[in-house]
């Protein structure tokens, strides 16, 4: 079963070579359009490190560390 950051692992390659691509397809000059794709990327990676947090999951099920 795929998890939430095996997801984002797709995720990432995929929204900075689809949406750069996608746009510079559509006429966007390759750097704004590469720009644009690296803005996304990051944004996912921001959200998975601020927002979701790997060790978030770990307190809502109740695991205790090791410590």
């Amino acid at each position: 079963m795929a998890g939430y950051y095996d997801a984002l692992l797709a995720a990432l390659p995929l929204s900075l070579v689809g949406l750069a691509g996608g746009l510079s397809v559509a006429g966007v000059d390759p750097t704004v359009a590469l720009t644009v794709g690296g803005v996304a990327a990051t944004a996912l990676t921001a959200h998975a490190l601020f927002v979701n947090d790997p060790t978030s999951a770990d307190r809502r099920a109740g695991y205790e560390s090791a410590d």
